[in-house]
């Protein structure tokens, strides 16, 4: 038996009336296979593009480069940075200079002792020593700082480098080369391995439909074909207009073959399951 319902989602993508075929052996329900995610790809740093590496249509991998930014100047700031990172000259000498204040005190120790040479010489090399070593903690902390600025000028270098955050296809290029680039996106990308399927149903099954339950997706021609997937997301909220409630389900498509914005139709299998698991009120629709 056959029941005609008209549903429409909150969002607009999905409205119809379209049949749900209560069978014998299967639910069939309209839905609509989208992306799995949706990427507007953009720069952390200020700057003009010197390059885009892809445009629309094309597959890309994650960790893959996209686009570059004009770098010069932070280069040159990174060597100058590497440079710097890499002095050994003052720790050097200021050890050598510890070393010898060191030996110093030790001889004039000695004499001191002695009753030698007065306090006040003596006040004057301890001293000697101890500033030279905060001059030897001085030179490091040097150092350190400007493998601090060596780290931070690297990053920034990096940020020139737009890579992508997903693997999938890209939809739309809005920049190209000697563009600046500060805070809109370049590309937009669309993960499409898995797709998800949005599927909206009459809240009579509220219920019976269960997290990773099986279902089998027939995109619409021309593409056609029976595809598995699984429930992803069964939604705690009835729309009370309509009476209905959404599902989303995973569609494995890791060879991209299926391309998303394809309506299609959703059974969801092992209809006894389900049957039993409807309330009183929706089994007799099985019968």
């Amino acid at each position: 038996m056959a029941i005609l319902l008209s549903i429409a989602t909150m969002h607009g993508f999905l409205v119809f009336p379209a049949p749900v075929i209560w069978a014998s052996d299967a639910l069939e329900f309209d839905g609509l296979i989208e992306p799995h995610m949706v990427v507007e790809v953009g720069s952390s740093a200020a700057g003009v593009l010197k390059s885009v590496l892809v445009d629309r249509g094309d597959i890309v991998k994650k960790g893959q480069v996209l686009a570059r930014l004009r770098s010069r100047v932070q280069r040159a700031a990174m060597e100058l940075a590497r440079t710097r990172a890499k002095m050994q000259a003052t720790i050097m000498a200021r050890r050598k200079e510890l070393e010898y204040a060191k030996r110093n005190e030790e001889r004039v120790k000695k004499l001191f002792s002695q009753n030698a040479i007065s306090e006040r010489e003596w006040d004057e090399i301890r001293t000697k020593s101890i500033i030279a070593e905060y001059k030897l903690a001085e030179a490091i902390e040097s150092k350190r700082l400007a493998e601090m600025e060596l780290n931070r000028v690297t990053e920034m270098v990096k940020q020139t480098t737009i890579r992508s955050p997903v693997s999938g296809i890209v939809i739309e290029r809005y920049l190209s080369p000697g563009e600046y680039v500060e805070d809109q996106p370049i590309l937009k990308l669309a993960q499409i391995h898995p797709l998800n399927v949005e599927v909206i149903l009459p809240v009579q099954i509220f219920g019976a439909i269960k997290v990773d339950m099986p279902a089998t997706v027939k995109p619409e021609q021309p593409v056609g074909g029976i595809y598995k997937a699984k429930v992803k997301i069964v939604d705690r909220f009835i729309d009370s207009a309509s009476g209905t409630f959404r599902v989303r389900l995973t569609l494995p498509n890791a060879d991209y073959r299926l391309p998303p914005g394809l309506k299609c139709k959703v059974t969801f299998e092992d209809l006894f399951a389900m049957k039993t698991a409807l309330p009183s009120s929706a089994s007799h629709l099985l019968e």
